[in-house]
């Protein structure tokens, strides 16, 4: 099986090598993929950076795997549903899904392989909108006792990655 191209799209207000995606890097890398963290700093709007993450999907000639974080989270499910490329798999934390100023929230074409991760204690995107998505589409459901960063969740999120990784087949 082909290796994957694998794709990180981090949160509004944050960078695209900060804590967690680079304690995801590392977990691909052992798998032997390499992730990329294309910077969106310069799109505030969240449908604009999902235009910029389909037309780099248009550069694919394999699969894909998605993951992301807050409004990164919903940038990924939003292009993965939009299409070109054919995307295996979707590793979501926190993702700022059914808030007003997103355009999309009804999210179709999604892959077979969906995790989300969620904090119990998250103050900015209610946990119960990740639980929408989950049950509406049948992906697995990690809640975690932490807050909308998820930071104290390091351990748990890579060993979540890893077992994603393998399931979704990004690895040979």
């Amino acid at each position: 099986m082909e290796h994957a191209r694998l794709i990180w799209c981090h949160g509004s207000l944050s960078r695209p090598w900060g804590g967690k995606s680079t304690a995801l890097a590392a977990v691909a890398e052992k798998a032997g993929l390499a992730m990329e963290g294309p910077d969106f700093r310069d799109l505030d709007d969240p449908d604009q950076r999902v235009e910029r993450l389909r037309e780099m999907l248009g550069d694919s000639d394999g699969p894909v795997l998605l993951a992301g974080s807050s409004m990164g989270g919903y940038v990924a499910a939003a292009a993965a549903s939009a299409g070109p490329a054919e995307v295996r798999g979707l590793f979501l934390l926190a993702p700022a899904f059914y808030l007003s100023g997103y355009a999309v929230h009804d999210f179709s074409r999604l892959p077979k392989t969906v995790e989300v991760v969620h904090g119990w204690d998250d103050d900015e995107v209610p946990p119960e909108n990740s639980i929408r998505f989950a049950r509406f589409h049948g992906a697995r459901l990690h809640l975690l006792p932490d807050g909308h960063r998820l930071l104290a969740s390091l351990d748990d999120l890579t060993g979540l990655f890893a077992r994603f990784l393998a399931r979704a087949g990004g690895v040979q």
